[in-house]
């Protein structure tokens, strides 16, 4: 079947749905077989953050994401915890220390330990966040390069602190996800660029609670060979996230042959969340009637 007839195909699906909903009865859409988690904005016509849930889950989606949750008041974090569990969907990640991306910050494995400092205490406060959430996942991004410093000890120091961070959330059942950026086309000077770095650090944290965020989009980016990279890494794997390069939306909207990947998971029996972290390439109903289209043409094949 070609990638032209697979969103076809996806499309007829996607806008029989939306006729049902439009005419004011819930979807019966089928689950889709991995957990992909639209975030706010997926279905930004569709209203406020609880509306979007609550639209996703009628068209099949069982997890949701929102990076930004732990900025968000108490209160929205238990409706939006509340509205996920009336709807049987899973929490997916959220950003448990988030970088100071204007200033290159934090510095992890620089001399002076007080930024080490504060990202612990940063990660002490994201465990009550991802308790009101039932989160078992929260992203941590492991900082910006030294250039001060040798990269051997810097890693000596990004690892020493992920497994005193790791030490804090452990006993809570809840593991950080460490996520690899590219320096490409998004992120330059990040310390963590690749998978494979990860789970060099993550060997070295040797902690259930420290493991790997693989984003394809930005591994696709730095490094390429996507299935290669995931099976050597496997075991420190703890999350994944898609995104299509170049443009970084919807799968079937670039070069990254999403349908192959999702057979890979399957065949892996991987029953985590699946970030969707990406735009949409259309803006409004039409772009997200696409984006439903792309997943369920990746999910059928």
């Amino acid at each position: 079947m070609s990638r032209r007839s697979l969103i076809a195909a996806g499309a007829a699906a996607s806008a029989a749905s939306g006729l049902v909903f439009a005419q004011g009865r819930r979807s019966n859409a089928a689950h889709f077989s991995l957990g992909y988690a639209p975030h706010e904005g997926s279905f930004a016509s569709r209203g406020g953050r609880l509306e979007q849930i609550a639209f996703a889950a009628d068209q099949g989606f069982t997890a949701w994401e929102d990076n930004e949750a732990a900025g968000r008041s108490v209160a929205e974090q238990e409706a939006m915890a509340k509205a996920l569990t009336q709807r049987g969907m899973t929490m997916g990640v959220f950003v448990a220390s988030m970088p100071q991306w204007a200033r290159s910050r934090p510095l992890l494995g620089a001399n002076d330990g007080s930024e080490r400092e504060a990202f612990l205490a940063d990660i002490r406060n994201a465990v009550p966040v991802a308790k009101r959430l039932n989160a078992n996942r929260m992203t941590v991004v492991t900082g910006f390069l030294d250039p001060k410093v040798p990269i051997d000890i810097q890693t000596a120091r990004v690892i020493d602190v992920m497994r005193r961070a790791g030490d804090i959330v452990s006993p809570h059942g809840i593991a950080m996800v460490m996520e690899p950026l590219n320096t490409r086309t998004n992120h330059p000077g990040v310390y963590m660029q690749t998978i494979a770095q990860g789970y060099a650090v993550a060997r070295g944290a040797n902690s259930p609670a420290v493991k790997i965020l693989a984003d394809l989009y930005h591994e696709q980016i730095q490094s390429g060979n996507l299935i290669p990279a995931l099976e050597a890494c496997w075991a420190e794997i703890g999350y994944i996230q898609f995104g299509d390069n170049p443009g970084r939306n919807e799968p079937t909207t670039g070069e990254i042959n999403y349908a192959t990947i999702v057979k890979w998971l399957r065949a892996r029996k991987y029953t985590g969340v699946i970030g969707m972290e990406h735009g949409n390439a259309t803006d409004g109903r039409v772009g997200e009637e696409r984006l439903i289209a792309a997943y369920r043409a990746i999910d059928q094949v």
